[in-house]
């Protein structure tokens, strides 16, 4: 029992603010590229390495953590992993070496692994014709953390900072934002409830076995949305960590700020049109709408399915607005594509706790630890020096969308996706008794 009572209204809010910061001290580092890469002597290809290094550790840490949740309750998994993250960001303030400062950061950025623990958090106190909606506001607004990294920290640590402790505006920025998440922590471990009821909170710990979880992570189900989710959420870490470094370089834009604002609007799409995916997923299931034929019945499928190919379009037309010199295009363009991941990410977790109900917190784990890789891989390819210029960068990985974009479409056949949360590529196992149709 916590401080107050808690109602699944209250939890949303502590979820929120919870992950929101999280994502804000993930990505604080994306506004202070130029000036680390100055004092560490960085050069382009190693600050794309760093914005891949953001995501080194999250598919593990999240797989793990979805687990925890599921185990130990969300509550104290969330206070443990905000504790140590604000201990080792107030350490990287201190760093002389960049040995240590890239490995502090490390350490830092598994501040990405709460998202699977409020997702766990909150699945356990709304119910099935909410969730959608519930954990898209929960992820959209706590996604809008990189926007108001971007726009804040600049600002507050400007280039002319010489406050308390630093003379550095990076280093301070670090340091209090880390003072900040072991604040949050603390109230979270206080102030949550694991869950609803009793009864509730005793099903999820009671699933969370090893077979059980072998046998959630892999039914079609699970593995189509994992991938799905590493061009939609991993597409929006990488393109977080990128944009600023993008505008900045691609288009001479030396002012920090500036640049920043600009890569901002793309997190602010990306985080605060998220809840829209959740609410059409919910609102086309609870009318029994077909907006697709073609996967007739599957009512959340063809929503998640039309969004993950917005998501290739927005790409593509990234490319383009690129090549053609004009900045405010291309911001335009950036803008495009975080809606384009809004609604899929959206869409995506509408379904993953409505096909495991007990089991929330281990498949939104997989889905988001596997859906992390794009942000690994996806910065290496903006910055290869392979390629022609900044711009190319969106069209290759666009490419590289198609082929999970046809799996999709093979597992959300109505054939298919109506026991998707049964069948898998990995043999039988025994199946969680409260799994039900996602629809």
């Amino acid at each position: 029992m916590g401080l107050i009572r808690m109602t699944k209204y209250r939890t949303l809010l502590l979820a929120t603010i919870g992950f929101n910061f999280s994502f804000l001290i993930w990505f604080s580092f994306a506004p202070f590229t130029g000036p680390m890469a100055e004092e560490f002597g960085l050069s382009l290809a190693e600050i794309g390495i760093l914005a891949s290094a953001a995501i080194w550790l999250a598919p593990f840490g999240r797989i793990l953590t979805g687990w925890l949740s599921d185990k130990f309750g969300a509550p104290t998994v969330f206070a443990i992993v905000l504790g140590y993250v604000g201990v080792f960001s107030m350490a990287s303030a201190f760093a002389q070496s960049y040995a240590v400062f890239f490995v502090e950061r490390l350490i830092v950025a598994t501040a990405g692994i709460t998202f699977v623990i409020g997702i766990q958090h909150v699945s356990e106190w709304f119910d099935e014709g909410e969730l959608g909606t519930a954990e898209g506001i929960y992820a959209g607004v706590g996604n809008a953390g990189a926007a108001g990294g971007a726009l804040v920290l600049p600002r507050v640590f400007g280039s002319n900072w010489n406050g308390p402790l630093f003379s550095t505006n990076w280093r301070a920025a670090f340091f209090y934002t880390g003072v900040i998440a072991i604040g949050l922590g603390v109230a979270y471990y206080l102030l949550g409830e694991a869950a609803k009821s009793d009864v509730k909170r005793q099903a999820t710990k009671d699933s969370a076995s090893f077979g059980d979880w072998v046998y959630t992570a892999t039914r079609y189900g699970t593995v189509v949305l994992a991938l799905a989710y590493v061009m939609t959420f991993g597409l929006e870490l990488s393109m977080n960590g990128w944009l600023a470094t993008y505008y900045r370089e691609g288009f001479d834009t030396n002012n920090l700020v500036l640049a920043s604002t600009f890569a901002a609007t793309f997190s602010v799409a990306a985080g605060l049109l998220r809840p829209i995916g959740g609410y059409v997923s919910d609102r086309l299931a609870r009318q029994r709408k077909n907006i697709l034929p073609v996967f007739r019945g599957r009512y959340r499928e063809q929503w998640t399915f039309l969004s993950l190919c917005f998501v290739v379009a927005a790409m593509l037309v990234m490319t383009v607005a690129g090549l053609s010199g004009e900045l405010l295009l291309a911001v335009g363009a950036g803008f495009l594509v975080g809606m384009s991941c809004a609604f899929a990410e959206g869409a995506i977790f509408a379904q993953v706790p409505a096909m495991f109900p007990n089991s929330s917190g281990s498949v939104a784990g997989v889905v988001g630890g596997v859906g992390t890789v794009g942000g690994i891989v996806y910065p290496l390819v903006y910055s290869a020096p392979l390629l022609p210029n900044l711009h190319t960068g969106y069209a290759v990985v666009a490419v590289s969308m198609v082929p999970i974009v046809l799996l999709t479409a093979w597992v959300f056949q109505p054939r298919i996706a109506g026991v998707a949360n049964d069948e898998g590529f990995v043999g039988g196992g025994s199946p969680d008794p409260a799994s039900g149709d996602s629809d």
